[in-house]
């Protein structure tokens, strides 16, 4: 009868000491880490929002929302809670709380929305400004009730704008192909380091793959206002613009503060650009001498803009600088 021989070094593939577990961590990819290690820690702050709206007829509504503070407060999309007589909310642990309405903004489809409990998982923020074409980025929801769904993707653009249902556009938005579902509005965008940097909110029907998300560096503040005040009035000017770069020959050549600013993409028709001379192409510098480095930066001084009085646009138009006159109107 033969003997079983028993060989130094492995038994089905195995190392002295190693378990089955330890070679499958093994056999994870840099993907599947970042998508795993980003979901772990974001997942715990991730709630489903349930909303009653009344009317002729009792509607339900859902959606997703995610704690960004201890104590309860909750980003989400003003569309998932807009006009709601009641909202509900179900955290990660199962808990299903009521919560109250802090502050709600159409023009940029945020809303902030409050349990009450402490002591609770929140989130850590990225910065939207530092996102770059290409970069793996994580969705996590509640897309048609299935908790905590995760998908993923790249970002496909940056500096897209999109209308929102109150009629204004909203600029700087991420564009993803990470796959989004009815109940993903107001989920975390997240990168590979586990930081939120968008708040899910809108996907195009019937394309595939054509998502996009609030950047975060915009819901920051915006969030940060609703709490204190529970509302936004702010400047319109009626312009679609993205961020750009300067070279930096025109910022030593205009002795510029800043090496970025806003291109204007478009003019809307009866708004204050165009009764002004404000121009598809132009290049926003400077606001009131304030250094415009971006959209975000325009929307914060038309936000503190006083009603009624005067702005100074500073522009780029080819090799000129230009300042023009225009009197924003406030919604």
């Amino acid at each position: 009868m033969p003997r079983l021989r028993v060989l130094s070094g492995s038994i089905a593939g195995l190392q002295p000491n190693e378990s089955p577990g330890s070679q499958d961590e093994e056999l994870l990819d840099a993907y599947s880490r970042a998508v795993t290690g980003a979901a772990d820690r974001i997942s715990p702050s991730v709630v489903n929002i349930e909303a009653t709206f009344s009317g002729s007829r009792e509607r339900q509504g859902s959606g997703s929302g995610f704690l960004f503070t201890p104590d309860g407060f909750i980003l989400t999309n003003s569309h998932v809670v807009n006009h709601a007589a009641r909202i509900y909310v179900t955290l990660a642990d199962g808990r299903r709380l009521p919560a109250l309405l802090s502050g709600d903004d159409p023009d940029t489809d945020l809303a902030v929305i409050r349990v009450d409990s402490s002591s609770l998982v929140s989130v850590n923020f990225g910065d939207s400004q530092k996102i770059r074409v290409g970069q793996l980025v994580i969705a996590i929801g509640n897309p048609y009730g299935f908790q905590t769904t995760v998908t993923a993707g790249v970002v496909s653009a940056l500096g897209r704008s999109l209308r929102s249902k109150s009629g204004r556009l909203i600029d700087n938005v991420i564009q993803t192909d990470a796959a989004l579902n009815p109940g993903n509005s107001g989920g975390p965008l997240v990168n590979s380091a586990g930081q939120v940097i968008g708040v899910n909110t809108a996907m195009i029907l019937p394309a595939q793959g054509i998502c996009f998300a609030i950047a975060i560096n915009t819901a920051k503040y915006v969030a940060a206002r609703l709490i204190k005040d529970g509302k936004i009035v702010r400047g319109y000017i009626g312009v679609a613009g993205q961020n750009v770069p300067l070279h930096r020959r025109v910022v030593r050549y205009h002795q510029l503060p800043e090496e970025s600013a806003i291109l204007i993409v478009s003019v809307e028709p009866n708004s204050p650009a165009s009764r002004s001379s404000l121009r598809e192409g132009d290049l926003i510098v400077a606001f009131d001498q304030i250094a415009i480095t971006g959209i975000d930066v325009l929307h914060r001084c038309l936000t503190e803009k006083k009603t009624g009085s005067m702005a100074v646009l500073q522009v780029l138009r080819g090799a000129d600088k230009k300042e023009i006159e225009i009197y924003p109107e406030f919604r």
